[in-house]
């Protein structure tokens, strides 16, 4: 017997009619998805727009401008007669974005250990801080931080494309790593690898932090190939033959 989910509703504010609709509309619909945990219930997520105009108290013009823009960057997917999906990937899929991810971010950190401030390095060990060697306590509070982490490290390197290209990646390695962070010890051993590389980016050793950041990002992808399996549900986004659950009510 399948069993019924409750239907998650995006976390959306009223938009300023002042400013650009669309933008605006896609912004918003972009932030919700990126804070809604899209990999931790079975039924795949339906976007439904009436729901999303009135939540964002704007007609359906801008609201299918900025999905249209949103398919386009890869976050939902219109499939014929199905409607809008949140889109999520497989664990191959996921594999091969935390490799782009690890081969970015690793280049990043060298860049960073000849560059990086002292005040920058302040703000990693800040995000640190927060938390003891193990914070398996916290684990919702401490994803969000570790993402935190690793975006800050891209944006040391100094290079913006390395951002833009890193945005999409990080909608899903965010979700991903809310589930993996509750096994098999990963968050402690999360925290003991940031530190290691903030004292490598301390010391400016290029060499040994673009090697740790590899290091450790690459372990996520080890990770999730021996434990990822919950990523090939039978909902995953395909070409067709899906299963949704929706956004919102009718």
């Amino acid at each position: 017997m399948r069993v019924s989910h409750p239907q998650p509703r995006l976390r959306i504010e009223p938009l300023d009619v002042g400013f650009g609709l669309r933008k605006q509309a896609c912004d918003a619909i972009k932030r919700a998805i990126t804070e809604m945990d899209i990999y931790g219930r079975p039924d795949e997520i339906r976007l439904d727009e009436r729901q999303l105009c009135q939540d964002l108290g704007v007609s359906r013009t801008p609201i299918r401008e900025a999905l249209s823009v949103l398919e386009q960057e890869g976050f939902v997917r219109s499939i014929p007669r199905r409607g809008i999906i949140v889109v999520r990937k497989t664990k191959h899929e996921i594999v091969e974005m935390i490799t782009v991810w690890a081969a970015i971010e690793s280049m990043a950190a060298r860049i960073a250990a000849t560059t990086a401030t002292r005040a920058d390095i302040a703000q990693l060990t800040g995000l640190m801080d927060a938390f003891e060697e193990d914070p398996s306590g916290h684990l919702t509070e401490y994803s969000d931080a570790n993402m935190e982490f690793h975006k800050a490290i891209i944006r040391l390197g100094g290079i913006g494309l390395m951002s833009s290209l890193t945005d999409t990646l990080f909608i899903h390695m965010r979700a991903v790593r809310a589930v993996t962070m509750t096994q098999d010890n990963r968050a402690q051993r999360s925290v003991a690898d940031h530190r290691a590389i903030i004292a490598a980016l301390r010391a400016g050793d290029p060499d040994l932090a673009e090697r740790l950041v590899r290091e450790h990002t690459m372990g996520l992808a080890a990770h999730v190939e021996r434990h990822g399996d919950f990523l090939d549900g039978p909902n995953a986004v395909r070409a067709g033959g899906l299963q949704t659950g929706e956004v919102g009510g009718k």
